[in-house]
């Protein structure tokens, strides 16, 4: 049998790793198997196709890829799967798949992934355990993998030989009664590491500390989703930086837009920048939206979900806000959020010689057609603000 695996073209930074897991499962049974992504035409004709989905407000990607196939190949019998199928399965199936896989593909979940689909990628996925020991009413993995699972006492076997770096998928990994062995099994293959979804900074201790000091890790993740969780998290960071962690290097998911108020968020964005860690700032989704950005909570505006936008722009980094000392000293001279994150004054009232001028502008814009995108001083064209800013991006070549 021949099997078409298909991501659809959504964004991602990762290869389908279910996908990959099914790979090594066909091939196990002696099975052809071959990897696309979007909508493009294959190099044979499949019995069987197999499409994966990621979050729910990506479907309209998935619907493409089903439809495509499904049309171009109305024989091969078409699967669909993935966290949007697994979460809405009732709207998946209206997209026109034969079946609708909901959750995990048991006999493929401890099998090395079929990397050698994937030539160019570096680095082994790895789930060394399913499921979480916490309840957070934000996240999907209580849904869908429930309580803590599939244990693991190692991950060697799951390591591509090719393979330089480990990235770590597991929601809650310290809560894996077996972290132990993990961990001393990581600092003996001495790879890079990379605890992709966080630590939780509640089971942060000196022995964690220590042995994270030991492992090849650039970068330590943990989240500061409530401000009742502030003295775990402060504790947290002095135990990695009593073992030699920089603080720069602990990445501080901030959750917000969720139960929260924008007060609440500034305040913890504001305890992290002053313990010396990094905010990177998580807009909530409900788990079912079908629409990104577009759910504000309760307690959010609009305005004040635009202007924590703007700032990760503006005065933040990559989307992060690091401890720089002006960004500190501004979030610290700020009295509320509003202090904080107003980065545009009030414009005044336009005359209507100045309103002219504008629209004269605009019509000007308008001309230059696709180079709107772009930043162009002295004739030259900028995808990065930042090159504007360089003192050569002034000079007209």
């Amino acid at each position: 049998m021949r099997c078409l695996l298909v991501q659809p073209d959504y964004y991602t930074r990762y290869p389908p790793l279910g996908l990959l897991k099914l790979s090594s499962y066909y091939k196990s049974q002696a099975h052809a198997t071959e990897l696309v992504r979007g909508c493009v035409v294959p190099s044979w004709k499949p019995d069987r196709i197999h499409v994966t989905s990621l979050f729910s407000w990506a479907w309209r990607p998935v619907w493409r890829a089903v439809r495509y196939f499904k049309a171009l190949y109305p024989d091969a019998e078409l699967w669909l799967g993935g966290i949007y199928a697994s979460l809405l399965p009732d709207h998946a199936r209206l997209s026109g798949a034969d079946n609708v896989w909901v959750g995990l593909f048991p006999e493929a979940e401890d099998l090395m992934p079929d990397y050698d689909l994937v030539p160019e990628w570096d680095g082994s996925i790895i789930f060394a355990s399913r499921g979480c020991i916490r309840q957070c009413g934000f996240c999907a993995v209580p849904k869908l993998e429930g309580k803590p699972n599939r244990l693991k006492h190692g991950v060697r076997d799951l390591i591509y030989p090719k393979h330089t770096k480990v990235i770590f998928f597991d929601n809650n990994i310290l809560g894996n009664v077996n972290w132990r062995a993990v961990f001393d099994e990581l600092i003996e293959l001495g790879l890079k590491v990379d605890f992709n979804q966080g630590l939780d900074a509640r089971l942060m201790t000196d022995e964690v500390a220590e042995k994270i000091s030991k492992i090849k890790m650039p970068v330590v993740r943990l989240a500061y989703d409530s401000i009742g969780i502030g003295p775990y998290v402060e504790k947290a960071i002095k135990h990695l930086t009593d073992y030699g962690m920089r603080k720069r290097d602990i990445i501080i998911y901030t959750l917000y837009n969720y139960a929260d108020d924008p007060e609440d968020f500034f305040h913890r964005v504001r305890d992290i920048l002053n313990w010396g860690a990094t905010s990177y700032p998580m807009r909530y989704e409900p788990l079912c939206s079908l629409e990104k950005s577009r759910y504000v909570a309760p307690k959010w505006d609009c305005q004040r979900l635009e202007r924590v936008m703007d700032a990760r722009r503006v005065i933040g980094y990559a989307g992060s806000f690091p401890p720089y000392k002006a960004l500190v000293e501004k979030l610290n001279r700020a009295n509320s959020f509003d202090e904080a994150f107003n980065l545009r004054p009030k414009m005044k009232k336009v005359s209507k010689l100045q309103r002219g001028s504008l629209m004269e502008m605009a019509r000007q814009d308008r001309v230059v057609g696709s180079r709107k995108k772009y930043y162009f001083p002295a004739g030259r064209r900028y995808l990065d603000w930042r090159e504007v800013l360089r003192p050569q991006a002034l000079i007209a070549k």
